[in-house]
C-alpha cells in the first residue's frame, strides 16, 4: 500500500514545479510582446533593403563589388542561431538537427561554424567540425550594433576568401506555436534576374554619387540588417517555444496533481477503511 506521507510530498513538489511553469510562461509571454514587436517592425524594412539592392545589382556586374562574387568553392561557414538556456520545447532541437543533417549531405565540402547560443556550443563542441566563433550570452542584450559586427566578421571572411559561401541556420518566427527552421543563404549575394522582371523594371537609372559606392554601403547595410532580422526571428521563436512548453508543462502538472490526488485520496480511504476493520474485529475478539 502506497505511502501517505510520500504521496502528499509528491503533490506538493509536482505543486512548487507547476508554479515555476506558469511563472516562466508569463515571463516568456511578456519578452515575446516585445519580440514579436520588433521583427514585425524590422521585417518591412529588410524586405526593401533586399528589393532596392536586388534592382541595383541585377543591373551591376557581377565583379564589381567582392560580396557579389559566386564562386565555385567547397569551404561552407554556417552562423546558426540557437539560445543560451533551454525548457524551450524543440527549438534548440530542431535547429541542431537540422545542421547536423546539413553537415552529413555536405560532407565533401570544408565547412566550419559560427554558433550563437551555449545550448548549439554545448552540442557542436563534441564534434568533429571546426568551429571558428562562439557567440555566448547574445539573447541577454542583442542590438543592432551587435549584428552590424557580426556582420562585418562574416563579410570580411568572405572578401577575404577563407570562405566561399556563408549560410545562416536559425528559426523563423511564424506564430506563438509555430516556428520554422531556415536554411539561408547570406553570401555571396545573389541578386533576381531581369530576365523574369517586367520590362519596366529593365529601364536603368542615374546614379548619386555612383553606381560602385552606393552598393557597397546598400551591401554593407544589408548584411548587419539580414543578421539582425535573423537573430529577432530567433529570439520572438525562442519565447514563443518556451512559452507554448511552459503552457504544457503546467498542464501536465495539473493533470499528475490530480492524479496523485486521487492515488492518496485512495490510499488515505484504504487506510481508514483498514482501521475500522481493525477497531471492529478488535471489538468483537473483546465481547468474546
Amino acid at each position: 500500500m502506497p505511502n501517505l506521507k510520500d504521496i502528499k510530498r509528491r503533490i506538493q513538489s509536482v505543486k512548487n514545479t507547476q508554479q515555476i511553469t506558469k511563472a516562466m510562461k508569463l515571463v516568456a509571454a511578456s519578452k515575446l510582446r516585445k519580440a514579436q514587436h520588433a521583427i514585425l517592425e524590422a521585417r518591412p524594412y529588410a524586405i526593401k533593403m533586399m528589393d532596392v539592392l536586388n534592382h541595383l545589382a541585377a543591373r551591376c556586374s557581377g565583379d564589381l563589388h567582392p560580396l557579389l562574387d559566386e564562386r565555385e568553392g567547397h569551404r561552407h561557414l554556417l552562423l546558426i542561431i540557437t539560445s543560451d538556456k533551454g525548457l524551450c520545447g524543440g527549438f534548440n532541437g530542431s535547429i541542431i538537427r537540422k545542421t547536423a543533417k546539413y553537415l552529413k549531405d555536405n560532407e565533401q565540402n570544408d565547412n566550419s561554424l559560427i554558433i550563437a547560443g551555449k545550448k548549439g556550443n554545448d552540442v557542436f563542441q563534441n564534434r568533429p567540425v571546426n568551429i571558428r566563433q562562439n557567440i555566448i550570452g547574445w539573447t541577454k542584450d542583442f542590438d543592432y550594433l551587435k549584428a552590424q559586427s557580426i556582420g562585418e566578421n562574416l563579410a570580411a571572411l568572405f572578401t577575404e576568401k577563407k570562405v566561399d559561401k556563408v549560410f545562416m541556420v536559425y528559426n523563423e518566427f511564424k506564430s506563438v506555436m509555430q516556428q520554422e527552421v531556415v536554411v539561408e543563404q547570406l553570401l555571396p549575394v545573389v541578386p533576381e534576374k531581369l530576365a523574369h522582371k517586367e520590362d519596366t523594371f529593365a529601364v536603368d537609372y542615374i546614379y548619386e554619387p555612383d553606381e560602385e559606392s552606393i552598393l557597397d554601403e546598400l551591401l554593407k547595410r544589408y548584411m548587419t540588417v539580414e543578421v539582425y532580422r535573423a537573430f529577432l526571428e530567433s529570439s520572438a521563436s525562442e519565447h514563443g517555444a518556451r512559452m507554448t512548453a511552459m503552457d504544457s508543462a503546467s498542464r501536465n502538472a495539473g493533470e499528475m496533481i490530480e492524479g496523485l490526488t486521487l492515488t492518496y485520496n485512495k490510499a488515505r480511504q484504504a487506510y481508514i477503511t483498514k482501521e475500522l476493520i481493525e477497531i471492529v474485529n478488535g471489538a468483537e475478539a473483546l465481547k468474546g
